[in-house]
Formats: structure tokens, C-alpha cells, sequence
């Protein structure tokens, strides 16, 4: 399957940041790729760097202009997008929800969000209701795709559940970055181990990893310091290789990923096999002690 991530910066302007991404997906279908990952909350800036009752007026329906446009876009197209949305389910309820697009512009499926931060700069529980839809594959002509978002990436018991449930791949669209007060060690030490505990995923399970992050500075609105997005969007194959990585620029990456090699191997490192399941009843427990 060949995959294309698209890593950008935004601005407060919707109608040209679709514009934008617009232009690189036809650049990323022009190139050959089945499958297009779009970074989590792409439609504006990254809105949770502050508690404002009005940033609810950016969340939309399901089948509301981006479903809509997107799925017309893949149609045009013949591909695959993994989007994201601020879903607005209900009144006064929201989810941070990715929507995948099939080859013939309909909706393959959804996935909301499970784990929801709640730290400084990342205020999401101001926003977001934690995802009600389990952690199901999507299935889609390009494969069962695994789709989970941002801090979801910090779960193995996550990347297990949709390795369990059939997942081909794991793909996670983020919007991650720095406190601009952090000393620069401390900077590479957090994105050290945000890559470090995603190869672990795709080792433990034997999946590829994608992962789609956006790039670039955006200012709070409370004139706080904001986040210096980190960009570092990856691909890692099913033992953990690394088959191709970004840096803080921005950029579409192209790469074929083998979805055959998750059988081959799981005959030589038998972890499904070998898995204690009748010991691990306490995962389920907020503490044991």
C-alpha cells in the first residue's frame, strides 16, 4: 500500500487551510498514493491552547462541509483520507473525531477519540467527550486501518485493542509540540520518547505505524507563549524500522508500506500466541495496590 502523510502549519483562515491541503492531496495522489493521512484538527489552528465557549462554534456535524468536501475530493481522486473533525454530536456535546473517506467518496467509517489531555496548552477535556466507539479497525479498500489520535499514542492498550480487532496499520493524526519555556534537552527528551513509544507499537503488534503531525508556531490567543508544533511526522514498518521521517519542515512523505510482512512476522515472534490472557484481568483496574 503506498501511503502519503501531508505535515503543514495553518493559520486562522479555514477556507485556506483547506486550500492548502487541497493542493498537497492532489500532489500526494499525483505521486501514486492509495491512502492520505491528514494531522489532527486540520481544518483551523490548534484551538484547545485555550477554555473559549466560542471555539465551540468551529465544531460541526458528521456529514456536515468537511465529510462532505473531502469525500468528494477522494471520489475525484480514487483514494483513501483519514480527516479530522471537532464533532458536534449533540447540543453541548463534542468529540475530536477522525473520519475516513473511501475511494468513492463515501464515510468508511469514524473513529472518536479516546484519551483526552487535559495539561496547559492542551486543554481538550474543555472540549472533547471521550470517544464511545471502542477501538475498531476501519475497513476500507486500502485496508482495516487502525486509526487512533495524538494522545491515544501514549496507550499500548490502545495499539493492542485494534491489533486484536484486525487492524493492518496504525495511524494516528497528531497535534503535538513544545512548551517554548522547555530547555532544548527537554525538548528532544519528549520527542525522543513519543517516537520511542510508537516503534514499541509497532514492535509489540507487529503493524506499521503512521503517524501525521502538524508543524509550525501558533501563538495562543491569550497571548500565553503558545507551541511550537514539532512536526517529525514517521512511517515505521512492522519490526519497528524506520521507512521515513519528516523534520520540523513541512512537506508530503510518500512511502509503500508491505502489509504482508505483519503474517510473516508473527510466525517467527509469536506474541499473539505467547500472550498470558488468562493473567491480565488487572489491566483493567486504575491501580492494583
Amino acid at each position: 500500500m503506498k501511503v502519503a502523510l501531508i505535515q503543514q502549519t495553518y493559520c486562522d483562515d479555514r477556507q485556506k487551510n483547506i486550500e492548502k491541503l487541497t493542493h498537497n492531496i492532489h500532489k500526494c495522489a499525483s505521486s501514486g498514493a492509495e491512502l492520505v493521512v491528514l494531522s489532527e484538527l486540520h481544518n483551523s489552528l490548534y484551538f484547545c491552547q485555550t477554555e473559549d465557549v466560542d471555539n465551540f462554534d468551529l465544531a460541526e456535524r458528521l456529514d456536515g462541509a468537511s465529510t462532505e468536501y473531502f469525500g468528494a475530493l477522494a471520489k475525484n481522486l480514487g483514494i483513501v483520507i483519514v480527516t479530522s473533525i471537532f464533532e458536534h454530536r449533540a447540543k453541548g456535546l463534542y468529540h475530536n473525531t477522525a473520519v475516513v473517506l473511501e475511494r468513492d467518496g463515501s464515510v468508511a467509517g469514524i473513529y472518536r477519540k479516546m484519551h483526552i489531555p487535559d495539561d496547559p496548552a492542551f486543554y481538550e477535556k474543555f472540549y472533547f467527550t471521550p470517544g464511545d466507539l471502542g477501538f475498531n479497525p476501519i475497513r476500507t479498500s486500502a485496508g482495516n486501518l487502525g486509526v487512533l489520535i495524538c494522545w491515544d499514542q501514549w496507550y499500548p492498550e490502545a495499539a493492542r485493542l485494534m491489533a486484536l480487532n484486525g487492524a493492518d496499520v496504525l495511524i494516528y493524526p497528531t497535534a503535538i509540540g513544545w512548551d517554548t519555556k522547555d530547555t532544548a534537552e527537554e525538548q528532544q527528551r519528549q520527542l525522543d520518547a513519543w517516537m520511542a513509544v510508537q516503534r514499541g507499537h509497532a514492535v509489540a503488534n507487529n503493524l506499521p505505524v503512521i503517524t501525521c503531525n502538524r508543524t509550525g508556531y501558533e501563538l495562543s490567543k491569550n497571548g500565553n507563549d503558545g507551541i511550537k508544533f514539532w512536526g517529525h511526522s514517521f512511517v515505521y514498518g512492522a519490526q519497528g524500522e524506520e521507512l521515513s521521517r519528516l523534520g520540523e519542515e513541512e512537506g508530503n512523505m510518500s512511502i509503500t508500506i508491505d502489509l504482508d510482512r505483519t503474517e510473516q512476522l508473527r510466525r517467527i515472534w509469536p506474541f499473539f500466541r505467547d500472550r498470558r490472557i488468562d493473567a491480565f484481568g488487572d489491566i483493567t483496574k486504575r491501580w492494583n495496590k
